[in-house]
């Protein structure tokens, strides 16, 4: 496959970097969370939040590439592209979240018990019960329509990092109208309008005294998602780069330290640098690494590893803790969890993969063929990418 950015006139098939890119950032998730359970910090790495930034980075540029590959192939001014749209998104995130739903419910009393004595070794102030054992059928019924990242009370309350998925639902049920926008507006002056608007709406929040746990709703991150957008849309564009690093700026929607600041910016440059420039020598030879076989299926199993490792590391993370991991320094309590947790996990993601997340989107596939709704369409990385 060719590598390098689409553009509107030849738009390529694949960018292999993305792969490895997404690995990274379902990597970075995983060890920030056992850092934090284990009582360990380092700068950068120690915030997942930043990982996730960077999924949702990633899956606005590759909406986006997925709409200029498409586009003279599918209408999107016609609604029937916009359902095509949602069902093969459903069928990539669901097949695999829905089980695992019902898995962490299950065990949330287990979980929150290990968190518990987790936040009492390390000396911290404790979570509600509800977080993770909430068993109503308001909460079951709100994840299972991926309706709860609207309601604060029901945004963050299963064992699983599921907030992010949510985002990601909103996003997607937005993204049809943000085309028809751009078809009018152009992309910078949507962008503008739009990011605008999501920076009223979380003023009003703030104005409302209304707090999400996590920024699960639309307009507390909307501005990540429209970076992204702005570089597929203009490949090297430098007007676009500026607004992309203008909206990471923006003090809402997570961390607003200066070190998230810098580190948001700095992501954004480095992405539009692997997908720009891959002519480039030592841009190139990065982004030939991120496309190789290992960070190629690290990519692959990222959606799973970043689903599951909660599940793993709270009671992994609680039993070091409690035989002697008490008495050895943070560091040490890190290197022991942290192997055994990326093992496990990436064994039962690549369990997931093949017997969930691949069939999943065979079955999406063919019911858009029955509905003649574009199922037999190519599937690029842009239908594989998840943002945690």
């Amino acid at each position: 496959m060719n590598r390098g950015a689409a553009t509107a006139a030849q738009p390529v098939m694949r960018i292999q970097c993305l792969d490895g890119t997404r690995g990274i950032a379902a990597l970075w998730v995983l060890a920030g969370h056992c850092m934090l359970l284990t009582g360990f910090s380092l700068p950068v790495l120690g915030s997942p939040d930043l990982g996730v930034d960077l999924f949702v980075l990633l899956s606005g540029y590759l909406m986006t590439y997925q709409y200029l590959v498409r586009r003279h192939r599918e209408d999107w001014s016609q609604p029937s592209t916009w359902r095509a749209f949602w069902i093969r998104r459903f069928f990539r995130l669901s097949p695999l979240y829905f089980p695992l739903l019902i898995v962490a419910l299950i065990v949330g009393a287990g979980i929150y018990a290990d968190r518990v004595f987790i936040d009492q070794a390390l000396g911290r102030p404790l979570q509600l019960e509800e977080r993770y054992a909430d068993l109503s059928i308001g909460n079951i019924a709100m994840h299972l329509t991926y309706l709860y990242g609207l309601f604060p009370d029901y945004a963050f309350r299963t064992p699983l990092p599921d907030w992010s998925l949510g985002l990601e639902m909103q996003f997607y049920a937005v993204f049809p109208f943000l085309i028809v926008l751009h078809a009018r507006l152009g992309w910078l002056r949507m962008t503008i309008c739009v990011a605008l608007a999501a920076f009223a709406v979380a003023l009003g929040l703030k104005a409302l005294h209304i707090r999400f746990p996590m920024p699960s709703f639309l307009p507390l991150k909307l501005h990540v998602f429209l970076a992204g957008i702005l570089i597929a849309a203009a490949p090297k564009n430098g007007k676009h780069l500026v607004a992309a690093i203008i909206l990471m700026a923006f003090p809402y929607g997570g961390s607003i330290d200066a070190l998230h600041v810098v580190v948001r910016e700095a992501l954004v440059v480095a992405f539009f640098l692997v997908v720009n420039f891959q002519e480039r020598p030592v841009v190139g030879a990065i982004s030939r690494t991120l496309g190789s076989k290992p960070f190629y299926w690290l990519g692959e199993l990222s959606y799973g590893c970043y689903l599951i490792h909660l599940l793993i590391l709270h009671p992994v993370a609680a039993w070091v803790l409690a035989h002697g991991g008490m008495t050895q320094p943070p560091s040490w309590r890190f290197m022991t969890v942290f192997p055994v947790v990326a093992i496990a996990t990436y064994a039962l993601a690549a369990v997931g993969y093949h017997v969930l997340e691949k069939p999943g989107q065979q079955w999406g596939r063919r019911l858009l063929e029955q509905l003649k709704l574009g199922g037999k369409a190519w599937q690029t990385t842009a239908e594989k990418i998840d943002a945690p």
